[in-house]
């Protein structure tokens, strides 16, 4: 599962627990002119992921790290879809996030709110 905050100009998401190690990576930190938007999506889950590098995928278990699809990276780490949130980037190393959070209404609107 991820934390996601505003720090400053910037959204930080920490990925907590062993999805660290299934995902390959610790935190992001995006600059919030580089955030487009965000949406609670649980149907994200269904869609093709692309080719994992570096990253885990079980299906129906986890889904986690980078993964490359029709040029783009977008990052993962969802293990219950009914809890993902897609964050829309521009200019950043990845063209989405799709993470697992607590609560995807308060972090939808916590970006939201960021941006205006």
């Amino acid at each position: 599962m991820a934390l996601i905050r505003i720090d400053g100009d910037n959204l930080v998401v920490v990925i907590e627990g062993l999805d660290k190690l299934w995902s390959f990576k610790g935190s992001l930190t995006i600059p919030l002119a580089n955030v487009r938007g965000a949406t609670a999506d649980p149907g994200i889950a269904t869609e093709p992921k692309g080719i994992r590098a570096p990253g885990s995928r079980v299906p129906g278990v986890i889904t986690a790290g980078t993964f490359h699809q029709d040029g783009e990276k977008v990052f993962w780490d969802v293990r219950d879809p009914s809890k993902a949130v897609v964050v829309e980037l521009a200019d950043e190393r990845y063209a989405r996030l799709v993470l697992q959070v607590d609560d995807p209404r308060a972090t939808v609107a916590l970006v939201e709110n960021a941006l205006v």
